[in-house]
């Protein structure tokens, strides 16, 4: 993790008194969401299903930002049941989850003709049913109170494909028509769907690529933005964490759904359309 911005009580984007559920955030991008949204003020949930790593990466982030700033909760957001008594017992023993970020996935990189069911089922009950799976129980209560934010981590390959990455685009095509449901049914009941496109982001999953000269060149080269003052470079954790902090603190009354690709190299986009490759390895993030 990157060192915290000054974003709390009192900032630009404070968010103070809010509870937000990351799900996938003991690592990766789930974990730079979390930390930004811990450092702008809200309490977060951390979510996975490894509970060492879970409260290992709490345990960190209590030394940061307190020990009543940051919770876990260990549940398989592929698993309907688990899902429902872990969103009522958040509700209960926390507080009401105003903020949810459907962050949790993994990737499978293989041809399509090679492609197994099971690995194929495996990628859409990650990346695609459980958004699903947890939106609807989230939105449940957020219906009832009449107000709450939903934002779900997509990806470039929503809109665009490479080979031997089918079950991924798949399922980040559909989490992309997943947003624009929610908002058709949702809306009028006061919630606010986003969903956010990262590009290539620098995480441990993705350090191996980003060591492979050649194709982190060709990522690079097909970047033509970067933050004023630096070169070239794969997207930092920190990046996204930006963006999911204007989202979250974006008034009720703005735009219900919007999508924001975000451009790995760059600061916040004044566009709502930028997109750029986006690459996660064989590796789950939650």
């Amino acid at each position: 993790m990157t060192a915290p911005e000054p974003t709390g009580a009192g900032s630009l984007f404070d968010l103070t008194g809010r509870l937000a559920l990351i799900t996938g955030s003991s690592r990766g991008i789930g974990l730079a969401i979390a930390a930004g949204l811990a450092g702008a003020g809200a309490q977060v949930v951390l979510n996975g299903v490894d509970g060492p790593r879970l409260e290992r990466t709490r345990d960190k982030l209590c030394e940061r930002y307190g020990a009543d700033t940051v919770h876990t909760a260990q549940f398989d957001v592929t698993d309907s049941d688990q899902v429902q008594s872990a969103v009522a017992d958040i509700e209960s023993r926390i507080g009401p989850i105003e903020v949810l970020v459907n962050n949790a996935g993994l990737q499978h990189r293989e041809p399509l003709l090679e492609l197994s069911l099971d690995n194929w089922n495996r990628v859409q009950q990650v990346d695609l049913t459980s958004a699903f799976l947890v939106g609807r129980e989230v939105a449940r209560h957020q219906l009832v109170r009449g107000s709450g934010k939903i934002i779900n981590i997509c990806s470039v390959q929503t809109d665009l494909a490479r080979p031997s990455i089918a079950a991924y685009t798949a399922a980040k095509g559909g989490l992309r028509n997943l947003t624009r449901a929610m908002t058709a049914e949702w809306a009028a009941g006061g919630l606010q769907i986003n969903r956010l496109a990262p590009g290539y982001i620098h995480t441990e999953m993705t350090q191996a690529l980003v060591d492979d000269s050649m194709f982190n060149n060709w990522i690079l080269g097909r970047t033509p933005r970067s933050p004023v003052g630096h070169s070239r470079r794969p997207g930092g954790s920190s990046d996204l964490p930006r963006v999911t902090r204007l989202v979250v603190h974006e008034r009720p009354g703005a735009i219900r759904r919007r999508r924001h690709d975000c451009r790995c190299l760059t600061t916040l986009p004044t566009r709502q359309e930028l997109t750029c490759p986006t690459l996660l390895p064989n590796s789950p993030s939650w």
